[in-house]
């Protein structure tokens, strides 16, 4: 006869045939047994997970497994995917997806990376980097606005070529050598 049972996970063992240990009913142990998963997701629950096993005779399978401790508090129709460190992605009502993670995000794609919005916004606490041989900004305006106000400051390093014409508000101080079109160096200034 084929029984449901709600089981205590000890262990995961991981392997082509993935396995669990742990304990069911009064005085019944399970010890290597096969545990089941959805195609596409796999997980490794930590010890005091719980399960639910069909049990037939000798044959035991786990099909389920959830932890309370951890787990996601959701609203009706959204999904989770959680672990006990307490990152997440939420799918939640309203289209929003939330995606937490306590110290680091990857994302490792071998060709191309897309995202298309209507308002994007990056907030860095520290700094932000983009390292690549090169960097198309493909906008009409470009503003630099401090967050704290005060006046905007930007550093270029290296050879710098404008194609097109430069306006400058305020003053400019040059150290080095200013060379017009014609090749031109320019060693006096205008008062």
């Amino acid at each position: 006869m084929m029984t449901l049972v709600r089981t205590l996970i000890s262990q995961v063992a991981e392997g082509v045939i993935k396995r669990f240990s742990g304990s069911g009913r009064s005085n019944e142990t399970f010890a290597a047994r096969e545990y089941f998963q959805h195609y596409g997701f796999t997980s490794s629950p930590k010890a005091g997970a719980e399960g639910v096993a069909i049990v037939q005779g000798n044959v035991i399978y786990l099909i389920a497994s959830d932890d309370r401790r951890y787990r996601v508090s959701l609203a009706d129709g959204e999904v989770a995917l959680y672990t006990d460190e307490g990152d997440f992605v939420h799918f939640k009502r309203g289209n929003l997806l939330h995606v937490s993670t306590g110290r680091a995000l990857q994302i490792d794609a071998v060709q191309d990376v897309e995202i298309n919005t209507a308002r994007a916004v990056v907030n860095a606490s520290q700094s932000a980097t983009i390292s690549a041989p090169a960097v198309v900004l493909a906008c009409n305006t470009v503003t630099m606005q401090p967050p704290s106000g005060g006046a905007a400051a930007a550093t270029l390093q290296g050879n710098v070529s404008i194609q097109g014409t430069l306006q400058v508000t305020g003053s400019i101080s040059a150290s080095g050598t200013i060379t017009d079109a014609g090749g031109n160096t320019n060693h006096h200034s205008h008062g």
